[in-house]
Parts: structure tokens; sequence; C-alpha cells
């Protein structure tokens, strides 16, 4: 089995490799990210939460990416790692990754529990919440029982890219999707019919995650590749500082993201205050459950983005512990050429349909200022979809050849200097549609950058094999 999946990795077709790694991916991500969707478009259209409830769930999602960015730089990093090693004929580097992968997940888990627990009002406060006081309150009965649930979703999330590095995508979207199919089940049933609200989204949510934890704990015990002793679970500096440092982008493509929300999010809060029209207590909470949305539709379009390239990551791994450049190269192109196609579909629905993507997230229960911002909010937020798209794949490709640096700032760059940057200088120039430019400003300018950085790498793959290296 183990050599099967080494000739499958090395020799195979490149587009049946990829269609074997990165749908399921793309499935295991679109799902994982159904989870906080799904609630929102339930949370929409219970007449009883409506535009609160959205509110409550924008202010609250940021805090569901942090868990999420500790779980992807430890199971994206113990993904590359494994895929490394496995290349390099280290299968015992490969299970010590792994071990190390599940105590650090653990362990990390637990801290932020106790973190989001302890602190939860200023949290709350941080990213937006004080936007009214039902707003606020409904924000921290669905943060409560969502913080309850972060060790099942770290561990569900981490676990699933190393499920992938084992040569089991398949078994890795099962898992995601039998969690996302509880909670699409619990969700009416605890909204609709036992009127739970907030509480109920919440709880099916960490029900969903329970059931995805459970069964990658069983995979676990069932690796074919790199199934790790219990020796392998003693924490090792080594091993723990080059899984981390090949998963460092993750954690701050998701935790840059963060900041950049919480910007976002306050100066909605900020400029929606002094607009004629929700500056008054009955609209304050639009711009904010509005702007989540668009968020969501961003986030199903960037699973889909995400998981294609980090579907790549075992198979660019391998690729290069093998010095096989040509194959690595092969698959860049093909990735993105696909990226700027999944990037243009969306653009196209974005600007075409804005309607009804808001009508599935209870406008038909809201004012006419709702939707007439929300048509708005779509079209400008979401203008340079293309480019996004584009950006991200090279990210996520350069972590996977082991380009740690490079993938970093490039994040780094995108989300911090510009996402935050520019999400506090144009508001003070044009109101609140100012944070809504500040995206495609920010696409635009990165994307400048990142093809600089994909001529640099078609150079480097270019190179005879040991040099332009630096994985």
């Amino acid at each position: 089995m183990e050599d099967n999946v080494k000739q499958f990795l090395g020799a195979a077709p490149v587009g049946r490799v990829m269609r074997k790694y990165a749908v399921p991916c793309i499935i295991s991500l679109l799902v994982g990210a159904l989870y906080n969707i799904v609630d929102q478009i339930f949370i929409a259209n219970a007449d009883y939460l409506g535009s609160y409830g959205n509110a409550a769930n924008t202010v609250v999602f940021p805090l569901t990416v942090i868990a999420l960015a500790v779980a992807v730089m430890i199971g994206d990093g113990a993904c590359a790692f494994v895929s490394l090693s496995l290349g390099k004929n280290e299968p015992d580097r490969a299970k010590k990754s792994v071990g190390n992968a599940v105590t650090m997940t653990v362990l990390s888990a637990a801290v932020l529990t106790a973190v989001y627990l302890i602190f939860s009002d200023p949290i709350i406060t941080l990213f937006g919440g004080t936007v009214n006081e039902q707003t606020f309150a409904l924000s921290k009965e669905y943060f409560f029982w969502i913080a309850l649930g972060v060790p099942f979703y770290v561990f569900g999330q981490a676990m699933n890219p190393v499920i992938r590095a084992d040569g089991s995508p398949r078994f890795a979207m099962a898992s995601t999707l039998a969690g996302a199919a509880v909670n699409i089940v619990l969700d009416p049933v605890f909204i609709f019919v036992f009127r739970r609200g907030m509480m109920g989204a919440a709880v099916a949510t960490v029900l969903g995650q329970a059931v995805t934890a459970v069964l990658a704990i069983w995979y676990l015990a069932h690796m074919k590749l790199a199934r790790p002793s219990k020796a392998d679970l003693v924490l090792n500096g080594v091993v723990c500082g080059r899984t981390l440092a090949l998963g460092v982008t993750s954690l701050l493509s998701q935790i840059s993201l963060v900041a950049a929300m919480a910007a976002i999010n306050n100066m909605i809060r900020k400029y929606g205050a002094l607009d004629p029209v929700f500056g008054q207590a009955a609209y304050a909470q639009i711009p904010m459950a509005v702007v989540g949305i668009v968020m969501k539709f961003f986030q199903i379009v960037i699973s889909i983005v995400v998981g294609m390239a980090a579907g790549c990551i075992p198979v660019v791994g391998f690729n290069m512990g093998a010095e096989n450049k040509a194959r690595v190269k092969s698959l860049f192109t093909r990735l993105l050429l696909a990226e700027a196609a999944v990037g243009a579909a969306a653009l196209i629905i974005v600007e075409a349909f804005p309607g009804g993507l808001i009508r599935i997230f209870g406008a038909a229960n809201e004012s006419a200022y709702y939707t007439e911002f929300a048509l708005r909010a779509f079209r400008i937020y979401l203008c340079m979809m293309v480019l996004a798209c584009v950006n991200k794949a090279c990210f996520i490709f350069l972590q996977a050849m082991g380009k740690a640096v490079q993938s970093m700032a490039l994040s780094m760059v995108r989300e911090i200097v510009f996402g935050v940057g520019f999400a506090l200088l144009l508001p003070l120039f044009f109101g609140l549609d100012g944070v809504l430019w500040s995206m495609p400003v920010s696409d635009l300018l990165t994307f400048i950058i990142a093809a600089v950085l994909i001529v640099l790498t078609y150079k480097s793959l270019n190179a005879p094999a040991g040099k332009g290296e630096n994985a």
C-alpha cells in the first residue's frame, strides 16, 4: 500500500493526481465553511433573530477563524512535513510529525478554549459586538457555546490535512461531510422547532464538529503510511519547530484575516453611526450583518480555491522531496489556471445575481435599506475576485514547496499591510463605501507582488536539480 501511494504521487498523470487530492479537499473545506454559513442562513430566516442574529454571527465568525488558524498551522505544517519526509523516504520522521501534531493540537485547543471563556466580553467588544445592545447579547450567547466546541473543531480541522497526507483524501472528506450533515439537520430543529435561537445554532455546530473529531481519532489509529506510536506523541523541539515553520503561513493567513475582519467590523460600527440611515438605532446592525453575508459568500469561493491548492500540498511536497521539479511546475501551471477560472465564475455570479444571493440570507424580512446596501456591498467588495483567487493559490503553493518565507511575507502584506491598512484608511475619505473598497484595492496591489513571485517560482523550477531550492 505504501509503495502504491508513493508511485501514484510521483508518477501518475498530473491531472489525475490533482483530482484525487484536490476534489476531496475542496469538498472538505466547503463543508467546513458551511458550518458557519448554514448557521447564518437559518438565523437570518428566523423572524425572531433576523439581522440582529446575522450581525451577532458576523461578530463571532472571526473568533472561529482564530481557532481554524491554530488548527491549520499544525495540520498543514504536519501535512507538508509528512509529505516531504515520505518523498525523501524518511517514514520515522513522518510518524514523529504526526504524533507531535496530535499533542500540539490538544494542548493549543485547551488553551484557546480557556481564553475564550475567561475573556468573552472584551473579545466580543473587540470585534464590534457593541453595535447595539441586542447584537451584543446574541453574540455573547452564540460565542459561549461555540467556545465549548473549540477542542472538537480544532482537532478535526488539524487532523484533516494529516489524513490527506497519509493518502486518504476521501476519508478526510467523509469525516467533514458527516459532521456537517449533523449540523445541517439539527440547525432547523433547534432554531425553528425548539426556538433555541443562537444557542441552538451553536449547539448544532458543536455536535457536528464532535462527529468529525471522533472520526479523525479513529483514523489516526489506522493510518497507512505514518501511524504514530505512543513515543511519537512526546513533543520534540526540532520536529515541532519544523512543523510549525511549514504551517506558519497558514496561521498567519488566517490570523491576518482576523485582523482585517476586526478592522472592518470596527470601521463599520464607527462609520455606520455617522451614516444618516444606519446611524439610527433600528438600522445600526444592518451594515455589519450585510458585510458578514458578503464574507460568507467569499468564504465559499475561497474554500474552493484553498481546497484546490491545499489538495496539492502532499503532491508538491512529495515531488519536491524527490527533486521532480518538472512535475511540480506542471502542477503550478494547472493550479493557477484553475484558480483564475473559479474566480471568474464567482465574479459573474456576484455581479449578475447579487439579489438572489441576498434573498438566501433573509432579505425578505428586512427593510429596503438592507437590500440596497447589500447590492452595493456584493458588487464592490468582491469585484477583484479573480485576483484574490490567484493570490491565495500563490500563498499556498509556495508553502507546499517549502518556501515559507516568501509565502508568509506575501500573506502578511495582503492581510495586514493592505487589508488592515486600507480598511482603516479608505473610510476616512469614503465613509462606509471605503470599507467596501478596501478589499479589491488590497487584492489588486497584492497581485502585482504575487506576479513577481510567480515568475521567480517558475525560474526556480526550471533550474537544475539541487539549485533554486530553500526547502
